[in-house]
């Protein structure tokens, strides 16, 4: 019985594995043909981004070709695991052909002020052009790649945060050559327009525009912004901090880069070049004083967040809340705060026209990341220059988020007698309006 039982169950997998046979072969059958619809549809999406990219923005095009890469990669590893017949793979799409994106681009685009400069350099045709004969000398070693394509494939780098890869494939370069040119060309722009810090040249120019804020012989506002970086290397939540002085348009007129944000704000401040040109060398700030009135004279002075401390030069925030401070300490936190604000505009529209500062970098990137920063920095006071349209930007959002703790050392004296000097002015101001 047990010898029969055994050769009935033996029959019974046998046939079991037969019917199972043909089960298996509908599966891969039904497998085929839909790997071979995702295969035909992604080649159409394909086809349909080369014939109509120039139609559509630039983030919508690299989105596309983000998932576009990432479906046709599963793709083939998914033929090469099943041995599916190698016909399928000529449905996936095919390497980008020549002419490059960019040599379309210039020859649809060949109207001055054709929104599509804007949306994929963020400057028009004319700007691009400027820029392109400030820095053509300085960009011979870059040779046999023409001083406009590797000046297009930095920008649009810098614009959308695009990938070498992805700049490879609109520029026709390859992913090093691609690297080479971005740092180059960064290295000609901080050159050639590094003369667009005009703190040092046009002190004057500064002093009349914030005077008509109300804020008389003041030349710049001093604040922070925080840039992250991938890894440990700065630490938890490491970012690197970056002082910056603006102007009332919202131009930069010092930018100092790269400072662990482990570094308290009176530290950077005092190893930066601004303070030895002011507190050391006395190049900065040694202008005139301005007589407000009363038989009270102050001196040229920059505002400055509460995290630094309060110097001659240097005008931070009275502390305490409102119900603790008079009316002329009152007032003149309430046009300190319009200035300060000056300071987040112009790093959020640094931020806003050139993507690439929002990534995370790698941390073996830290020392070239501040030179990057320092290149949106000019590029951003350019294009201010040649009357471009400035981005929206949310200014509570960048006020926010680079909020410092105060400073708690002592006070100057001599600062202390500015501010309350400039604190009286402000309200008898506000008392006339």
């Amino acid at each position: 019985m047990a010898a029969a039982g055994g050769k009935n169950t033996t029959a019974a997998a046998a046939k079991k594995r037969k019917n199972k046979k043909p089960q298996n072969a509908l599966h891969r059958k039904n497998l085929t043909r839909i790997l071979s619809a995702v295969a035909a549809a992604t080649s159409a999406a394909h086809s349909f981004l080369s014939h109509h990219d120039l139609r559509l923005l630039p983030s919508q095009t690299l989105s596309l070709e983000s998932h576009l890469s990432s479906t046709s990669l599963s793709l083939s590893n998914l033929f090469s695991l099943l041995s599916l017949p190698p016909s399928l793979s000529s449905q996936l799409p095919p390497p980008p052909s020549s002419p490059s994106w960019f040599h379309r681009f210039l020859s649809a685009a060949a109207a001055d002020y054709d929104p599509r400069w804007t949306d994929a350099f963020r400057m028009s045709k004319p700007s691009f052009s400027l820029l392109l004969r400030l820095l053509t000398p300085s960009l011979s070693s870059l040779s046999p790649i023409p001083p406009n394509l590797a000046l297009a494939a930095t920008l649009f780098r810098l614009a959308h945060a695009a990938s070498y890869k992805a700049v490879s494939r609109r520029f026709m370069l390859d992913s090093a050559t691609s690297c080479r040119a971005f740092y180059t060309v960064c290295k000609a722009i901080v050159d050639k327009l590094g003369h667009m810090f005009e703190f040092k040249s046009d002190i004057n120019r500064i002093v009349v525009g914030f005077g008509w804020i109300s804020l008389p012989n003041c030349c710049g506002v001093l604040g922070f912004d925080r840039f992250q970086m991938d890894g440990k290397i700065l630490g938890e939540n490491g970012s690197l901090m970056v002082q910056g002085l603006v102007d009332s348009e919202g131009r930069f007129l010092d930018v100092s880069a790269g400072w662990p944000s482990t570094m308290r704000p009176e530290t950077i401040l005092r190893q930066s070049r601004l303070f030895a040109g002011v507190d050391e060398s006395r190049e900065l700030l040694n202008g005139p004083c301005f007589e407000l009135g009363d038989g009270n004279s102050i001196p040229q002075y920059i505002l400055g967040e509460s995290c630094f401390p309060l110097l001659p030069w240097l005008l931070t925030p009275y502390v305490g809340h409102r119900n603790g401070l008079n009316s002329s300490e009152w007032a003149f936190n309430s046009v300190h705060r319009q200035g300060m604000e000056l300071v987040g505009t112009a790093f959020g529209r640094v931020r806003a026209r050139w993507k690439l500062l929002s990534k995370n970098w790698k941390e073996e990137c830290i020392e070239a990341f501040p030179f990057v920063i320092v290149t949106c920095c000019l590029l951003h006071n350019f294009l201010i220059k040649c009357s471009e349209a400035l981005p929206d930007v949310n200014v509570e959002y960048y006020s926010r988020e680079q909020e410092l703790l105060p400073f708690e050392g002592e006070v100057d004296e001599n600062g202390r007698r500015t501010r309350d000097a400039l604190a009286l002015h402000l309200n008898r101001v506000s008392q006339r309006r």
